[in-house]
């Protein structure tokens, strides 16, 4: 049997390791919700061939950034935005789901936007102690008891694990991004940039993106305008019209994590049939470039399908011929 991928190392977030049967399988959604659902938002793309990956001076070869490869997709549809906190109360609203935060008890909060009194209580996993495992955060209360997304209708949704963006997007008639399909898309028609917009971070001055700004994990001097998520449409989006690509909230894809990638051209690819780690990209508003830079086009991380934080959502995709 072949050796399991390496997990990359948590970067900015933990690991929940929680108990795999605590998963919760939501039933297909009906014929009448996908097509209701299924056009909400989307942006065609025409596929074709593309270079994935990057050696970047400023990468970490050991996530498997690399090698550069061609890869050819299929056409397909893609969210613009990251699905909020509207869409996905409307979701909870109609099915009656309930997140694996919800029915575990936790969730990761970055330390710093807790009072005291959570603070100091709260366990931090010895790696990253700027999070704190907070009992009653979940996506509707992200900051625990006491917090609301009551003015954040319209920024992604956080507190959600792999099985939980996946129930959603069955419900939508979408799935999440396969990697490839996510870079391809995040690139926004341009060839091997550093960023969705070209290869300087702030091009004149411009903040691009929400990513921490300052000294992490102790001073964001919130200098691109967000401590924290930022809606779903700030900022200018990429050349394919994706809002969002680079920082703000990890977001989900489909593949299990791999490093192996083996340069030559794929097509539709869809990464390994098992793992233990799903892939995740983008980066978030935690993302500094001391320690990780991970907001880049190219890079990428991963973590156990039952994790959550305030700090990953997702955007779904669905085939271009549906």
């Amino acid at each position: 049997m072949a050796d399991q991928p390496t997990p990359p190392g948590r970067c900015c977030m933990p690991s929940a390791g929680r108990p795999a049967e605590s998963v919760r399988r939501l039933p297909s959604p009906t014929t009448e919700r996908r097509a209701e659902a299924g056009t909400d938002g989307t942006v065609l793309l025409p596929g074709g061939e593309f270079l994935m990956g990057a050696e970047d001076a400023e990468g970490f070869p050991a996530d498997g950034e690399g090698p550069v490869r061609a890869v050819r997709l299929d056409p397909f549809r893609i969210d613009a935005y990251a699905v909020t906190n509207e869409r996905y109360a409307a979701f909870v609203a109609d099915t009656g789901y309930v997140t694996d935060a919800e029915r575990i008890g936790w969730s990761y909060v970055f330390a710093s936007f807790l009072p005291g009194v959570l603070r100091r209580g709260a366990p931090r996993p010895e790696h990253t102690p700027w999070w704190c495992a907070v009992a009653g955060a979940v996506w509707n209360r992200p900051e625990g008891p006491g917090s609301s997304v009551e003015e954040r209708a319209d920024h992604p949704v956080v507190h959600v694990s792999w099985h939980d963006a996946d129930a959603y997007a069955q419900w939508a008639g979408k799935r999440l991004p396969t990697e490839a399909e996510w870079e391809y898309a995040a690139r926004g028609g341009l060839e091997q940039r550093r960023y969705p917009w070209g290869d300087e971070l702030d091009p004149d001055g411009e903040h691009r993106c929400n990513i921490f700004r300052g000294t992490f994990p102790t001073k964001n001097t919130a200098a691109d305008g967000y401590r924290g998520t930022a809606p779903v449409d700030a900022f200018e989006p990429n050349g394919y019209g994706l809002y969002n690509v680079s920082g703000n909230v990890w977001e989900w894809c489909a593949d299990w994590w791999s490093t192996d990638h083996d340069g030559r051209t794929a097509m539709n690819p869809t990464g390994p049939a098992a793992g233990t780690d799903r892939v995740i990209r983008g980066g978030s508003h935690m993302c500094h470039r001391s320690y990780c830079n991970r907001y880049r086009v190219a890079a990428r991380s991963a973590n156990t399908p039952d994790s959550s934080s305030g700090h990953t959502g997702f955007r779904c995709v669905r085939d271009a011929t549906r």
